[in-house]
């Protein structure tokens, strides 16, 4: 079949959607990426397929630039002709299953969060929810990375309770993120937060529970890992960052292509968010048996068993997150390893990239043979 993957930045694909692109090209699909270029797109196309660019804006909601992207997607599915467009992040899903109306192939979306609209509350909330609900409101199915975002949409009828189906994240792949060997001689204890620098990422909160921390502990490192986003309203910008560092409350790191070292040379990783799809920032941690600290909000739950897995503390509360931060300091070295063994098991049963790749598989099957879409029995249930 001819599927294309539609996301808003290709690494997207190579960074979490690697293993299912490569199940599809094995499954012999033709198979296009459509995402605005960057330097993963020779990458891709080394692993056998094509590369579509798409100009389109990261930002906010905006009426000129968002009719003008539905059109340009309408025109290249016109153009490219697929039988499946399989879509990731927010903008993509929503204007790309406003263009694919009246056509003949199937759209499959993937909400993987739900962005800063949504969560903003007032206008802009009663906007997103209005634009979720006329673009899924004739598709077969949405995946969802989590069921407390299948609840909100099917509660506030923005899908039908049968469109609804849940997936594990992005899904991992467990050799490459293989458990590490815990560093229980380090003397310090490092928290690594690896996030875009946004607000809604809980970034304040984590700077400024790190410095609650260091009063008690001195000792204690507080590394900060993430893109600065400043196409995004609630970005961190780089003075203030900067000021962060110059009090010497936080390391912050940059980026990198590839996280394993960090996640391996901390001992608790932290993802303090005010709602998330599936964290891949905890899912790649746990895997590599790390324990972590995150908010007990949507998404970030799902990932994290309180006191077994991590600890979760209160979203927007920098003195939870300090106090769960304290917590995790009393504990011995040898059960904040065996807190990430715990982890690392719970990955392995429910998270691995196989399952992700098996509904899709399914769903794919479904619409070849236009059969409706059963995918329980690919979860054991």
């Amino acid at each position: 079949m001819r599927i294309i993957l539609t996301v808003n930045v290709a690494w997207n694909i190579w960074n979490f959607r690697k293993s299912l692109l490569e199940a599809l090209i094995e499954d012999g699909h033709a198979v296009t990426i459509l995402a605005p270029p960057d330097d993963t797109v020779e990458k891709l196309r080394g692993l056998g397929c094509d590369f579509e660019p798409l100009e389109m804006s990261r930002k906010g909601l905006n009426p000129v630039e968002d009719i003008a992207l539905c059109l340009r997607l309408r025109r290249i599915f016109k153009r490219l002709n697929p039988d499946i467009v399989l879509s990731f992040t927010i903008k993509n899903n929503l204007f790309g299953a406003f263009a694919s109306r009246g056509m003949q192939h199937a759209f499959i979306p993937n909400v993987t969060g739900l962005g800063t609209a949504f969560l903003s509350g007032g206008p802009m909330r009663m906007l997103a929810k209005a634009l979720y609900r006329f673009a899924f409101a004739r598709l077969p199915v949405v995946f969802f990375q989590n069921e407390d975002d299948i609840a909100l949409f099917t509660q506030r009828k923005l899908v039908r309770p049968y469109q609804a189906k849940a997936l594990p994240g992005s899904g991992i792949d467990l050799d490459h993120f293989a458990a590490a060997p815990f560093p229980e001689e380090t003397p310090e204890t490092t928290f690594l937060m690896v996030a875009r620098l946004l607000r809604d990422k809980g970034v304040v909160e984590f700077v400024d529970a790190a410095r609650s921390v260091k009063q008690a502990v001195p000792g204690a490192r507080f590394q900060l890992l993430g893109a600065i986003d400043p196409h995004n309203r609630s970005a961190i910008d780089r003075e203030t960052l900067d000021g962060w560092v110059a009090e010497n409350v936080i390391e912050y790191l940059g980026t990198t292509n590839d996280i394993r070292p960090n996640i391996a040379a901390a001992h608790c990783v932290v993802l303090p968010s005010y709602r998330e799809g599936a964290p891949r920032t905890l899912i790649e941690a746990s895997a590599m048996a790390r324990p972590v600290i995150a908010t007990d909000v949507p998404g970030c739950r799902s990932v994290v068993e309180d006191a077994k897995t991590g600890l979760l503390c209160e979203a927007k509360s920098s003195a939870s997150l300090a106090q769960s931060m304290l917590e995790f300091l009393a504990f011995s070295r040898a059960e904040q390893a065996a807190m990430g063994r715990t982890a690392r098991e719970k990955m392995v049963s429910g998270y691995s990239d196989q399952i992700v790749i098996g509904r899709y598989r399914e769903q794919i099957a479904a619409v070849s043979n236009d059969v409706p879409v059963s995918l329980d029995k690919v979860a054991g249930k």
